[in-house]
């Protein structure tokens, strides 16, 4: 369980602050239906108050219905559950950093806020003359493209193009067994509606990308996460998480990692794929970095033949984050299913958005424009390494391509605090915990090269770890003093 602070307490008693806790942490789902309440002893420590006091705050949350009481077992969530409240509302700086922070702090600033924590390139990175000449095109078409539903597997050449595109990572998807959705995040919640029930166990890397996070306790799973290395998962922990907790899914980024930027090596692909046999474990691999790539690494799909992985991509990183389009690639049992669940739930694809994408992709400029950003990125990478390293931020590896370093801060900093220093200062940063299920990255941070070109990042960056490390070491000298 999370560590939960009292000092927003205030006003209100002891006893309506530990049931605020409890409430919280049931509306957001990491309390699903079915499971035990913190013991009272442990919950008192936990939150700083007597064990009377949370005696107290159980039992009328009995009373309202939202937990009940096991006579010689515990406190335990009742089935019925308040609507989903993911976050509070609003980007406010003084919110925890959860899953959904850097998202909505990105998200929701005016565009002179600078976001080396946000996970897309800056406008002026994309193929701007690609896409105005695809507009043009559509404007002067077919009315029908304009105006009417797409069909529900989508846009056939797009398709056709998107079966070629995979062949050339070894993946074999002819197009009927590739669907189109709005965006890579729609792809993943159609497949979560699809495989899951709550309750069910899915497996993340950790770190992960922290969107994951938050679209597995919309649909109320239970979510346990394995070590990341710079090969892949840990495999031996891997094997044990299966053992124990029988997950039904695994969700991971094949070739470039978010965050870390690493890629799987061969060898783990191989012993990931045989694990997933023995214990019929369904993967979601996320290839929504592909073409940042230089060398090509292992996609898990080519090496299953879609059998138990499921391939899924977007082009919101190297089109346009505005023009929404994504797809699945699965095997045939499967697709006719996921036609329906997405007619039902959102009737029809983007026939703007799949026509724009088409005509942006097998626009020769689009082929120039990528190979153009790998340059551009690898060289940006460089730079931007260099300028962390040289105010004590190190990055964990050096990726072989992509946007993202994932770095180190130094000893006895934790890069939520940081980042909420920074963010007083119109900077918004990624903070390790945000990634990582088991809290274990606090002293991690995420940084987009593409967005950090600003002198100014660096000096409040490094304005802010001094500030922070002084504080630091006066309460640290504050308690020797004492005893």
């Amino acid at each position: 369980m999370d560590n939960i602070s009292t000092a927003g307490i205030g006003g209100n008693t002891r006893i309506e602050g530990v049931m605020a806790a409890i409430s919280d942490r049931i509306a957001s789902r990491s309390l699903v239906p079915g499971a035990r309440l913190p013991s009272v002893r442990g919950f008192a420590k936990t939150m700083q108050v007597s064990v009377s006091t949370v005696v107290e705050a159980y039992e009328r949350l009995a009373a309202e219905g939202m937990i009940r009481s096991r006579p010689g077992s515990g406190f335990y969530v009742c089935g019925s559950l308040p609507p989903l409240s993911l976050t509070e509302t609003g980007a406010r700086s003084d919110r925890n950093v959860d899953p959904l922070w850097i998202s909505r702090q990105s998200l929701e600033v005016s565009d002179d806020v600078l976001k080396p924590g946000c996970g897309w390139l800056p406008p002026s990175w994309l193929p701007q003359t690609a896409l105005r000449r695809a507009m043009r095109t559509l404007a002067r078409g077919d009315i029908g493209t304009l105006a009417n539903y797409g069909t529900p597997l989508g846009l056939p050449p797009l398709r056709q193009l998107l079966a070629r595109r995979l062949g050339e990572h070894g993946i074999n998807a002819p197009p009927d067994q590739i669907m189109l959705t709005e965006s890579g995040t729609q792809a993943i919640d159609l497949l979560c509606r699809f495989l899951l029930e709550p309750g069910d166990t899915v497996l993340v890397d950790d770190p992960c990308y922290f969107n994951f996070h938050a679209l597995l306790r919309a649909h109320r799973a239970n979510v346990v996460s394995v070590p990341f290395t710079p090969t892949g998962p840990d495999i031996e922990l891997f094997g044990q998480a299966l053992e124990r907790h029988k997950p039904r899914l695994y969700i991971t980024n094949s070739a470039i990692h978010n965050p870390t930027g690493a890629a799987i090596s061969p060898v783990t692909a191989h012993r990931l794929l045989k694990l997933a046999d023995a214990f019929g474990l369904i993967i979601i691999e996320d290839d929504i970095f592909a073409d940042f790539e230089t060398v090509p690494a292992p996609r898990l799909a080519a090496y299953d033949g879609l059998d138990r992985v499921i391939h899924i991509g977007s082009f919101s990183k190297t089109l346009s984050a505005s023009v929404r389009c994504g797809f699945i690639a699965t095997k045939p049992d499967w697709i006719d299913g996921l036609v329906d669940l997405k007619v039902a739930s959102s009737f029809s694809c983007g026939q703007l958005s799949a026509e724009l994408v088409y005509l942006a992709l097998k626009d020769g400029g689009y082929r120039k424009h990528v190979e153009a950003l790998r340059v551009r990125l690898a060289k940006t990478m460089a730079e931007v390494a260099a300028r962390l390293e040289a105010i004590g931020i190190v990055p964990w590896l050096k990726p072989q391509a992509g946007m993202f370093l994932w770095c180190r801060l130094p000893e006895g900093l934790d890069a939520a605090d940081v980042a909420r220093a920074c963010l007083a200062e119109g900077i918004i940063l990624a903070p390790g915990n945000a990634f990582s299920v088991s809290d274990t990255a606090g002293r991690f941070m995420r940084f987009n090269v593409a967005q950090a070109t600003d002198a100014r990042i660096f000096a409040v960056l490094e304005a802010a770890m001094g500030k922070l490390g002084m504080r630091d070491r006066a309460v640290d000298a504050i308690g020797s003093t004492a005893v």
